[in-house]
């Protein structure tokens, strides 16, 4: 018979005092931000104490604990979670789903995506089609996850002229995100991605900015894309706070070109064919 006991899960002082140290703050100081003694904060990390609600959202908001995490701090202290936590295709989201597909159309013919916080892929324009010609099937299929897409050597990391940039690019990004909400799946997938051969070297953390160049060979050419991440910040929803769009504008006039002639041509091809139907 087994005798093992499961393992507790953290309680609600361990929790506060993990992401305490991840941001590298001492009892003194949190407790000032927080306006609480350094003793009751010190009596919550033990468990000697049990912290209220108010307190607790209090020190989640000095520590910029992400959404998502609160709502479990309070599950853990017998609380209900406070903050929405819903499906993007949740009929409540129709307003904001209206913007973001008025954006991706708008966007197109060049890429535009939103994206969830593992990198996935929520919803996209068809912009560009050849950036994903000779890429390995088994990355296309839905969700899509961004970073293997990219950095993976099966995906378009063989054609990106500036491969270690990008890979720094994308390396910083997850790193900061990782520090920021201790994501197990997110931590997984850095993991992951530095252990890809290809672009290997050392990690510039100056290239973790919103905006990166990307340069890369298609059947069209040499393209040269600027992307932008906007995110949309929300106090009370989770799903917001954890979704971002990423747009890709022409660096050059080469590509500005190039990629509107391509969709021209997929479209007359369309046409041909349903006049043909």
């Amino acid at each position: 018979m087994d005798t093992r006991v499961a393992p507790q899960p953290p309680s609600p002082g361990d929790r506060l005092r993990s992401w305490r140290e991840r941001r590298h703050l001492s009892q003194m100081t949190l407790a000032l931000q927080a306006e609480v003694s350094a003793r009751h904060l010190s009596f919550v990390e033990t468990g000697r104490a049990q912290p209220g609600r108010e307190l607790i959202l209090r020190l989640a908001d000095e520590l910029e604990i992400p959404l998502r995490e609160r709502n479990m701090l309070l599950r853990a202290a017998g609380f209900a979670p406070v903050f929405e936590q819903r499906r993007f295709d949740d009929p409540s989201f129709d307003p904001v789903r209206s913007i973001i597909d008025i954006t991706l159309a708008r966007h197109a013919p060049f890429p535009a995506y939103v994206i969830d916080r593992h990198w996935d892929v929520v919803c996209r324009n068809d912009g560009v089609p050849e950036l994903y010609e000779g890429v390995d099937a088994a990355l296309l299929v839905p969700p899509t996850n961004v970073v293997r897409l990219m950095l993976h050597p099966q995906g378009m990391a063989p054609r990106v002229h500036n491969l270690p940039s990008w890979r720094s690019h994308f390396v910083v990004q997850m790193r900061r995100q990782f520090e920021l909400t201790a994501d197990p799946q997110l931590g997984a997938l850095l993991r992951e991605t530095l252990a890809w051969p290809g672009g290997i070297g050392p990690i510039d953390e100056s290239t973790g900015g919103p905006a990166m160049t990307l340069d890369i060979d298609t059947r069209i050419g040499r393209l040269s894309f600027i992307t932008a991440i906007t995110v949309f910040g929300s106090p009370v929803d989770v799903t917001l706070e954890e979704i971002a769009l990423e747009v890709m504008h022409p660096a050059n006039s080469f590509t500005e070109h190039a990629v509107r002639d391509a969709a021209a041509a997929r479209a007359a091809r369309r046409k041909g064919q349903e006049t043909k139907g």
